[in-house]
């Protein structure tokens, strides 16, 4: 039997708080905050209807760059999507106490808000920020254009000015 190994985890939520940058000793920037994701169930209310959906409450880290992407364009109650991977680690409390924490290390990071329900943030062609793109220059062209590639790397899509102009 070979040897098999996956992880890989795909979070749709909301920031529970704003999130939190810091500075490693050595200079790393590294961002923790707390996604709410709805479970996609609802349990009956005593009188049959239908209760509240249930909560899962789940710790994140980034790093680097998309440490500072999130933090510029993300805030408490901001609808994101993260893909990542599990990371779990053990630690002594103030009592030494052994406790141990879960952590979803974020890969990838996508909005989720159309632009007038996030304000502050940049116009969509931004939504999309794989791994290793930083916070690279970036011309918005004008609607219907495809964007310049970035260094040749950057994806091919189409900018729409506006939601109204979905085609569907």
């Amino acid at each position: 039997m070979a040897n098999f190994n996956l992880n890989k985890v795909i979070l749709g939520g909301r920031l529970t708080a704003n999130p939190e940058l810091r500075q490693t000793p050595s200079g790393v920037m590294v961002l923790t905050f707390g996604i709410a994701v709805n479970r996609n169930y609802r349990s009956r209310n005593e009188d049959g209807s239908m209760g509240q959906p249930q909560a899962d409450f789940i710790n994140c880290v980034a790093w680097r760059e998309r440490a500072e992407f999130i933090s510029k364009y993300f805030h408490k109650g901001s609808s994101i999507c993260v893909i990542g991977s599990i990371q779990t680690r053990t630690y002594n409390d103030q009592q030494g106490n052994k406790r141990y924490a879960t952590d979803v290390v974020v890969d990838d990071t996508y909005f989720v808000d159309s632009k007038s329900e996030n304000l502050g943030s940049q116009p969509s062609a931004q939504a999309y920020m794989p791994s290793g793109y930083g916070d690279a220059p970036y011309s918005t062209p004008q609607a219907g254009q495809a964007p310049a590639p970035q260094n040749g790397q950057a994806p091919q899509f189409e900018v729409l000015s506006d939601d109204d102009e979905l085609p569907f």
